[in-house]
C-alpha cells in the first residue's frame, strides 16, 4: 500500500478534501494540518521504508478522532497510495475513524479513547533510553484530551524522569471544557518540562519549537489553533 513519491503541502487540501463522511470531525482534523505537515516534512526521522526500523523516530497521533489531516500527509509523504483516501469511512477500508496500526503503514498507536497516546509515549520513550537509542518519541494530543486523569500522570512522570526524548504537541483549539489557569503550557513547566507555545499555522515558529535544545527534560509544544484559520 505505501508509494514511493512524495507530493507538497499545496497537495494536502485535495488530498484531505477527498476523505468525507465524518463532517463532526472536520474541524478537529483540519485544525492538525501544519503540525502533521512540519513534523513529517522537516522534523521526524522517519520514512516508508523505514516503518520498522527501531532507530526511527516514533509519532503517535493521541487525538485519533477524525484522522483525515494524519491520513492525508502519510498519503503525501509516500506511506498510502493517494486512491486509498477515496475508500474512507468504507466498512472494508483500512483507513478507519481511528487510526490502525496493523492496517495503515507508519502509524504507530491504534489510537481510540481519549488520553492513551501521552501515556504510551511516556512508555515508549523510556523503553528507547533503556535501549540507548537516540530515537524520538512525538505525540499529538488535543487540549481537550487534558481533562483526562492519564495524562496528569503522564506529565508528571516524564517531567521527573527527564524524559528529553519526548515531545507532547497540544493542539489548543479552545475546546477544553474548563481551560487552562495561565495557558495549556503552565499545566507542563509546573512539571518541569520545556515550553513553547506558538501560532499552529505559523510553520517556521512551529519548526523552531520542535527543534529547540531541551536537554535533560521533555518538550511540550502548544500549537494555538483559532477557529476559521
Amino acid at each position: 500500500m505505501a508509494v514511493t513519491s512524495e507530493l507538497g503541502f499545496a497537495d494536502i487540501p485535495a488530498l484531505f478534501q477527498r476523505m468525507s463522511g465524518d463532517e463532526k470531525h472536520e474541524w478537529a482534523a483540519a485544525s492538525t494540518l501544519h503540525v502533521l505537515w512540519v513534523l513529517y516534512d522537516r522534523v521526524l526521522d522517519v520514512s516508508p521504508d523505514r516503518v520498522d526500523d527501531p532507530d526511527r523516530d516514533r509519532f503517535l497521533l493521541s487525538k485519533g478522532h477524525g484522522p483525515m489531516a494524519y491520513y492525508a500527509v502519510l498519503a503525501a509523504k509516500g506511506f498510502l497510495d493517494p486512491s486509498v483516501l477515496d475508500t474512507w469511512t468504507e466498512w472494508d477500508s483500512p483507513l478507519g475513524q481511528h487510526p490502525d496500526r496493523v492496517l495503515v503503514p507508519g502509524v504507530e498507536i491504534s489510537s481510540g479513547s481519549l488520553g492513551h497516546g501521552m501515556p504510551i509515549g511516556v512508555g515508549v520513550a523510556l523503553g528507547l533510553r533503556l535501549q540507548q537509542r537516540s530515537s524520538r518519541v512525538v505525540v499529538l494530543v488535543g487540549d481537550a484530551e487534558l481533562d483526562e486523569g492519564s495524562n496528569h500522570e503522564a506529565i508528571a512522570l516524564a517531567g521527573r524522569l527527564g524524559l528529553d526524548n519526548f515531545t507532547v504537541v497540544v493542539v489548543d483549539n479552545e475546546s477544553g471544557t474548563h481551560g487552562w489557569p495561565g495557558g495549556v503550557a503552565a499545566r507542563f513547566a509546573v512539571e518541569g518540562w520545556e515550553t513553547s507555545t506558538v501560532d499552529g499555522r505559523d510553520e517556521d515558529a512551529l519548526h523552531s519549537a520542535f527543534t529547540q535544545e531541551h536537554p535533560g527534560r521533555p518538550l511540550a509544544v502548544v500549537a494555538r489553533i483559532s477557529r476559521g484559520d
